[in-house]
């Protein structure tokens, strides 16, 4: 214990092993859904399931000791849905570019990623944007949490005229979801420890009891060899010598640096990091982290890896301190013998933890300044635009290109740093090349 506490500093975190063991479990339950939903991704660029599956958890593992010892942050590091889609959908199925390919783009874009990070550009970037702003994207990720639960929920479902409706409740899953929804919030009033993971632990076997979740048909299973995806990134990367292959690496780079970058403000921020001057300790060490998981990533062969935002799950339950992370890389280094066990946590089940997460960081839009309205309005643009547009990046540069202007027109030109200048014309130039 003495030894932990040395190199995680504990007691300094106020917090226990104990605690972060629990943080971890809810973190990784809440994170499981990967190990399936990322294989089923990369299988549509061509890669094979059974290695992309066994590649999930390596890589996942990875990244989370290297984001637990480098960084100490409870924050796991995986691939990140977003980024995969792109990869097999835009990347290889639209642009006809060959998997190995992609995977030498998303090397070159990770090697990228490092050097800005050696170079302290993101460590930069994140200190200049304003408190307020910091805020709001810390609220915006909670609403976007919240959003990908009501919806993995199916308590909210797609709508031709209206984009999204309420979902039917004559569909066993929206019961499922209302049954652990409702457990979950009475044990969080009631104060009890491990609510969250509680709540999903019951409604797995709620499901089960109704007959709409399957019982594991077995429980030990051999992991699938990584053979067929291992070093390709590297042996082609001599194929990263076309303009559409270089706006490739660019679109990687660029998606990949803002949804960390926002993902981090906003853990931070909810696990109660971020100093009194709105400084994040060791933001650095954490940046050098993920960009690193990233390179190992596409080594490995899968899209790039970032912050999971299922980590504020965990930083909820109390972990405060790598040894979460890591915790959380050992039961996926675990979870490979163990796969038929994770067919027993669908989406449902990890719904309702989304939705409370959600809540709890949406506490932090009491503290932005909203009788100012040139803070209120880029604010409300970067909290509304992560759960509308789906993603962080675009939330966080809709609120940042918002802000110089709505300032200037305020005659608070002065208070904005030349970083934040800088950072709405590469937001514009973020929005053409993924865009257009």
């Amino acid at each position: 214990m003495q030894t932990l506490d040395k190199v995680f500093h504990l007691q300094d975190a106020h917090t226990t092993v104990k605690r972060e063991l629990i943080a971890a479990l809810t973190t990784f339950v809440s994170l499981s859904y990967i190990l399936f939903v990322n294989p089923n991704i990369l299988h549509a660029a061509g890669i094979p399931k059974g290695a992309a599956f066994t590649v999930t958890a390596v890589t996942t593992a990875i990244g989370c000791f290297l984001m637990g010892f480098i960084a100490n942050y409870p924050i796991a590091l995986a691939p990140t849905l977003g980024s995969g889609a792109f990869f097999a959908y835009n990347v290889c199925v639209g642009m006809h570019i060959s998997w190995e390919t992609a995977l030498a783009a998303v090397l070159v874009a990770s090697i990228l990623f490092i050097l800005i990070t050696v170079f302290k550009l993101r460590e930069m970037v994140v200190n200049a944007i304003p408190q307020d702003m910091k805020y709001a994207i810390s609220a915006g990720i909670g609403l976007f949490i919240a959003f990908i639960g009501l919806k993995n929920g199916q308590l909210i479902v797609n709508s031709d005229s209206t984009l999204v409706t309420l979902g039917k409740f004559s569909n066993p899953a929206v019961w499922i979801t209302l049954f652990g929804l409702i457990l979950t919030v009475i044990l969080m009033c009631l104060n009890v420890p491990g609510s969250i993971f509680i709540g999903m632990i019951v409604t797995a076997i709620f499901g089960m009891i109704i007959g709409q979740i399957p019982l594991p048909h077995g429980i030990v299973s051999g992991a699938p060899s990584i053979a067929p995806t291992f070093g390709q990134a590297v042996f082609h990367l001599k194929d990263i010598n076309t303009a559409q292959l270089w706006m490739v690496v660019l679109t990687f780079l660029l998606v990949t640096f803002f949804d960390t970058a926002g993902t981090l403000i906003g853990m931070t921020e909810q696990a109660g990091m971020v100093d009194k001057d709105g400084k994040i300790p060791r933001i650095g060490r954490a940046f050098l982290a993920d960009s690193t998981a990233m390179v190992e990533g596409a080594v490995f062969g899968t899209a790039p890896l970032g912050t999971s935002v299922e980590s504020s799950a965990g930083i909820a339950m109390g972990g405060r301190t790598g040894l979460t992370a890591i915790f959380v890389g050992i039961f996926f280094i675990i979870s490979m013998i163990f796969s038929p066990l994770l067919a027993v946590i669908p989406t449902t089940v990890t719904a309702p933890a989304l939705i409370i997460v959600g809540v709890l960081m949406a506490s932090n839009l009491k503290k932005i300044d909203w009788d100012k309205f040139e803070i209120a309005f880029p604010a409300f643009l970067t909290v509304v635009g992560m759960p509308l547009t789906y993603s962080i990046s675009d939330g966080l540069a809709l609120g940042l290109i918002a802000y110089p202007i709505t300032m200037i027109a305020s005659k608070r030109a002065k208070e904005v740093t030349p970083m934040m200048y800088i950072l709405f014309v590469v937001f514009i130039v973020f929005f053409l090349v993924t865009n257009l």
